[in-house]
């Protein structure tokens, strides 16, 4: 097995955080994991993806010229990164910033940020989009990325793992849209 993620938006939307959790996750499984970040000229407003390969052999280059799935949370990044996506590839779109038109690729929609406001915090729109992301394409456990939240918040901010564990589930309970 061998998944290559394209995760995009703007800055402070998460998605370097919803990267590398991804990425951890994996580790914390055995698997070989990159993870590629690449900032645009601003970096809070601006634009940022980065790139994840899971994989249970060795990782040739951490670079992706196609993804077997993107995770766009922002208009300009579907219109960068739609391209890219392989054939048979799933598209998780967060509909609240992007509505895509493309009939000929696999895309699932969701409003992702709309669902953090109801939530309490827009900030953890990408973690509901990585939970719908597990639940879709299961290349790591739900209780890998629980395991790697509690380990990454800091002393004293249970209240942001709660928040993050409460998205995650939220995006993972979401149907196959």
């Amino acid at each position: 097995m061998t998944e290559k993620i394209i995760i995009a938006g703007s800055g402070g939307q998460g998605i370097m955080l919803l990267g590398k959790v991804l990425a951890e996750s994996a580790m914390e499984e055995g698997k070989f994991v990159t993870w590629l970040p690449a900032y645009g000229a601003e970096v809070r407003g601006g634009t940022a993806h980065c790139m994840v390969v899971i994989s249970d052999d060795e990782i040739g280059s951490p670079y992706i010229d196609r993804a077997d799935t993107l995770i766009i949370m922002n208009k300009p990044s579907l219109n960068r990164f739609s391209p890219r996506l392989n054939k048979g590839g799933i598209m998780i779109v967060n509909s609240s910033l992007a509505d895509p038109k493309e009939s000929s690729l696999n895309i699932k929609k969701y409003p992702f940020t709309d669902m953090a406001i109801k939530l309490g915090n827009i900030k953890v729109a990408n973690m509901i989009a990585l939970g719908f992301y597990l639940n879709n394409r299961k290349t790591v456990k739900v209780k890998s990325v629980l395991k790697v939240m509690e380990k990454m918040a800091t002393e004293g901010r249970e209240d942001l793992i709660k928040i993050n564990q409460e998205a995650l589930d939220a995006g993972v309970k979401l149907k196959d849209g």
